[in-house]
């Protein structure tokens, strides 16, 4: 009779988490920073179609490197977590800490159990505050452990140095094209030292949480145009807001 094959728990887990981190190293990454308005969200990404950076609720924003179809469930488990305790409560109950800790108990959950593979997917839950001391920012790793981050963070491929570089350079109360800048221009470093890449507008989905939106839902995507004029500096696109803008009067002539 043959020895059943034996693995410690220490090993399996280590096995499981550096098979989830292989999988998400070959991502793209995404950088999330603080300014002056709110919290701003860059991820390098051709597509229109497959969104990283997400809306979730009135405040809160999710992104997401890995595997797409994973990091999709999630998200579409986010807002119907957001949505029916919006309804069963009160809107002002739906926050980024609650939202993190669904997604900590569901990826813990997923990462200990024998009978499938762990998510190869990094998430980061933002909240923006009614200050900029009271934003929130999480991030999540494969096994559901929850980090607190303050000021920057970086998911995926390169998060590493880029995490490094954004450290040393992010100040608070930066302006938002400041900081789009700079997330770019950490999306841009190689980790290995050599020339910086050049990224187009078209090559990047920017978003931002913007607490001075009148509207209740603070989310909104920098596309096209106004993020160009961003990108090189011109800091009153920062206030262009389709939404904001009048409905066109009605043409009254016979």
């Amino acid at each position: 009779m043959s020895t059943p094959f034996y693995v410690s728990p220490q090993q399996a887990m280590a096995d499981r988490a550096e098979y989830a981190r292989k999988g998400i190293a070959r991502g793209r990454s995404v950088v999330v920073l603080t300014y002056a308005d709110g919290i701003v969200f860059v991820a390098e990404n051709t597509s229109r179609a497959l969104h990283k950076v997400s809306e979730i609720y009135d405040r809160i924003a999710f992104a997401a490197v890995g595997r797409y179809n994973e990091f999709e469930n999630l998200r579409i488990g986010g807002v119907r977590y957001a949505d029916l305790r919006g309804y069963s409560y009160d809107r002002a109950d739906v926050n980024a800490r609650g939202l993190a800790n669904v997604y900590a108990q569901t990826l813990g959950t997923i990462f200990s159990s024998t009978g499938e593979k762990p998510y190869e997917v990094e998430l980061i839950v933002a909240e923006v505050g009614k200050g900029p001391e009271d934003n929130q920012i999480y991030r999540l790793t494969p096994d559901g452990s929850v980090v607190d981050e303050h000021g920057s963070v970086a998911v995926g491929g390169s998060s590493e140095s880029i995490s490094h570089f954004l450290e040393q350079r992010h100040q608070e109360g930066m302006s938002l094209s400041e900081a789009l800048k700079l997330a770019v221009d950490g999306l841009a470093r190689d980790p290995n030292g050599g020339p910086a890449r050049t990224l187009t507008p078209d090559q990047l989905e920017v978003a931002v949480l913007d607490r001075n939106r009148f509207q209740q839902r603070k989310f909104k995507r920098l596309l096209g145009a106004q993020l160009s004029r961003l990108l090189a500096g011109d800091e009153s696109a920062a206030t262009e807001d389709e939404g904001d803008k009048p409905a066109p009067e009605a043409d009254t002539e016979d």
